[in-house]
């Protein structure tokens, strides 16, 4: 008896909660510390350093092969244009890639998730914006669901929150945001690989004449297919493969900067003052505020910082950038600069011109290599965002494949590869040159800059609690200069600045019909939902047969029971002796300990072993576990079962101590009595479960056919019945993305009328 009565319960389980599942009686969760990607040690960290120079820095660090040919379109009028360049380089990186992303945004993780996506997440989970009502008070207790606030400020951050839960509008409008940069980080991961393998390729004009511009188009195109294929390897064995290549990258890059320097124009260090960009504007005017849509370029990748940042961590990516890649293009660019102030003619190839003959080759070879890498930045980056938004219900359902054993986040997505690679062909053959694929990079780039910046103002005022004079300087300060960069590149939009947003458009719509007949579905089973009283009924009827087995109902519903049952009942008249009623539910949070992802119910009266589980998900979660979801699932009810007396046993035993009861001999006989019994019919309600496993688990999965109501406008027949059922077909099924064993699924048809 000693040993029942010294039976631990976790203290979660001791606290009451008033859930708005009508029909629960109990709470089954536990509370496990999470460790945090921070907490890794400094080997693994260095380790993880190493890796991101491969993976993230390929596309800045080449940004060197096309910039100042992008910047200096029609040539270099004055010479002092160089230093206003050179200045305008300078600053520009040090501000965004460095002191934005590296310091400011990635400190904007999402328990080490990074992305529009995990900006939105993290401000979902401290606001009621998010546009699917299934929040419960219980997910606040997962053990990664808080982080640690200031508490300052307070009064800013409340009134902010209360305003952005209050608007419908401001719900609509972060949501579009996000699928807006979404859609734009996908578009970069289009265009990075066309204008960064070309430049390079187009070096080989710098060798021989023979060379043609078809020539180098269908070599950049071979190049490219290669890349994409290789991408199912996995960022964990590219990132070995490719950091060696970088780091040589680099450190050629970081030598001739350095001769050029000393060689040409050791007097282009005047360029760290700032005049030199005011008298540059003073000089060229509308034709320098053209010319930052060249600039601009240097800073590609920059989102790759933190849209990869699921692959590694933030310690390591800002080691990597503060110890080698910042400071090599520092010097790449500086000695570019030497070199043109006596090559004004060279501007147009002036990165291969500026090679030492001797290092022409190798560098060459490097830099095609170079080229390729920088490429796997935005692929990278945009694998891991579609998954986020995946499992936040706004991007078609597709497979997702974590390629690593050893580091979170590395994953890999086959359908939206060969997209990418179909798009990246097509782009390349079809725009041919650096200059017009250029126009269109621009615009994506400093798009994403600018719709993280705002997430992240709402992210200092509402979470970090930030002074507002800090906050009002970054809005001014960083704001400004991508809100000034922004114009110059829409200036463009004519020249091939289009595509971008023509490829936005089209992500968007997609996501946009996804996500709008994935809440419309959600809304429509809560307004159909089966009461518990109901369900009671039903299982209580003697016209129905309850033979072996165990039936698992799947749906999105978390509050209450899903229309399913009633459609299955009404068409069976038999039930399972064990119901299981499983919802899976994407927490706003990057993981869910496995420990912490079920959470049970039990309807009254016990005897008809009706339970109903939520399971919750993160958005970087693997759904295919390597255990069966079933065997998982099962183990956790019938932990459920047992420590639900526990509970109730030790919350009885309180309530008696805070009732000063004193017992007597007797009746401390009948309390170990009724313990001896309670243990008794736990036994037999997990032996139950047992049996019913033991004669067969089925998974009764609604095959919904979705259709606009007779009274719906010709817009939403248009996007329910004909677009989304399209791309339902021609998706995943919910089947393979849950890993459901077919031959122990029966699908149940239904029609809901949006």
């Amino acid at each position: 008896m000693e040993e029942l009565k010294e039976k631990k319960i976790s203290s979660q389980k001791l606290q009451v909660y008033e859930s708005d599942m009508e029909e629960s009686d109990s709470i089954s969760g536990r509370n496990h510390a999470h460790n945090s990607k921070e907490n890794l040690k400094w080997r693994v960290i260095l380790n993880l350093a190493f890796q991101s120079i491969g993976v993230v820095y390929g596309d800045i660090g080449t940004s060197p092969l096309y910039v100042y040919a992008s910047t200096f379109t029609e040539g270099i009028k004055n010479n002092d244009d160089i230093l206003g360049v050179l200045s305008l380089i300078f600053y520009t990186l040090t501000l965004l890639p460095l002191i934005k992303y590296v310091f400011i945004v990635l400190q904007a993780n999402d328990n080490g998730e990074g992305g529009t996506f995990a900006l939105y997440s993290l401000i979902c989970r401290y606001a009621k914006v998010s546009l699917i009502p299934n929040q419960q008070a219980e997910d606040s207790n997962v053990s990664n669901y808080k982080l640690e606030l200031p508490n300052r400020r307070v009064r800013r951050a409340s009134g902010l929150k209360s305003r952005l839960e209050k608007s419908n509008f401001a719900k609509i409008f972060l949501l579009f945001a996000s699928m807006l940069g979404t859609a734009m980080v996908i578009g970069d991961g289009v265009l990075t690989p066309c204008i960064s393998v070309l430049s390079a390729v187009g070096g080989l004009k710098e060798a021989t004449s023979a060379i043609t511009e078809d020539l180098i188009v269908w070599i950049s195109v071979v190049i490219l297919v290669v890349l994409f294929v290789i991408q199912g390897y996995g960022t964990d064995k590219m990132g070995y493969t490719f950091s060696p290549i970088i780091c040589i990258w680099f450190v050629l890059i970081a030598g001739i900067g350095i001769y050029n320097f000393f060689k040409f124009d050791p007097m282009v260090i005047k360029a760290v003052n700032p005049m030199y960009i005011i008298d540059y504007f003073q000089r060229n005017k509308k034709q320098a505020w053209i010319s930052l849509g060249g600039v601009v370029l240097c800073t590609t990748g920059s989102e790759a910082l933190f849209a990869d940042l699921g692959h590694f961590s933030v310690r390591s990516i800002q080691i990597s950038m503060c110890c080698l890649t910042y400071p090599a293009i520092i010097l790449a660019y500086t000695g570019q600069a030497s070199f043109l102030r006596k090559h004004n003619d060279l501007v147009a190839n002036v990165f291969f011109s500026s090679i030492p003959k001797t290092l022409y080759w190798p560098m060459f070879v490097v830099a095609v290599l170079g080229a390729i890498i920088a490429s796997q930045a935005m692929i990278s980056g945009t694998f891991s965002i579609i998954q986020q938004s995946l499992s936040l219900g706004c991007f078609p359902r597709v497979k997702v494949v974590h390629t690593s054993a050893k580091y979170e986040g590395q994953v890999y997505v086959p359908e939206v590869n060969y997209l990418l690679m179909l798009a990246c062909v097509a782009v390349t053959l079809g725009f041919r040159t650096t200059a017009k694929i250029g126009n269109a990079y621009g615009i994506a780039v400093v798009f994403v800059m600018t719709l993280t910046s705002s997430f992240l103002v709402l992210i200092m005022i509402m979470i970090w609690k930030s002074h507002i004079l800090l906050v009002i300087s970054y809005i001014l300060i960083i704001g400004g200069i991508e809100l000034l960069y922004l114009s110059s590149t829409l200036y463009k939009f004519e020249q091939g600045g289009y595509l971008p947003l023509a490829f936005a458009t089209i992500l968007m719509s997609i996501m946009y019909i996804w996500n709008y007949v994935f809440r419309r579905k959600y809304y429509y089973e809560l307004e159909h939902k089966i009461s518990p009283q109901k369900l009671r009924e039903i299982t209580a009827d003697t016209s129905f047969c309850r033979m072996p087995g165990l039936a698992m109902f799947y749906s999105e519903l978390v509050h209450g029971i899903p229309p399913i049952f009633k459609h299955y009942v009404e068409n069976v008249p038999a039930l399972h002796s064990v119901l299981v009623f499983v919802s899976i539910k994407s927490l706003p949070i990057s993981k869910v300990p496995v420990e912490e992802r079920f959470l049970f119910r039990q309807l009254e009266p016990k005897e008809l072993n009706v339970f109903r589980c939520i399971v919750r998900y993160g958005y970087t979660d693997v759904r295919n576990e390597q255990e069966p979801f079933e065997k998982i699932l099962m183990e956790r009810l019938k932990e459920h079962i047992n420590d639900e007396f526990w509970l109730a046993h030790r919350l009885l035993d309180n309530g008696d101590e805070k009732d000063g009861k004193i017992e007597d001999e007797n009746e401390n006989v009948k309390e170990v009595e009724e313990e001896v019994k309670g243990e008794e019919a736990v036994e037999k309600e997990i032996e139950v479960v047992d049996k019913a496993c033991k004669a067969g688990v089925v998974h009764l999965i609604g095959e919904t056919e979705v259709v606009a109501g007779t009274s719906s406008s010709i817009g939403k027949r248009i996007v329910i019945n004909y677009a989304y059922n399209f791309l339902k077909r021609n998706l995943r099924q919910t089947t393979n993305v849950f890993d459901i064993p077919h031959k122990s699924m029966l699908k149940v048809g239904m029609i809901y009328e949006l």
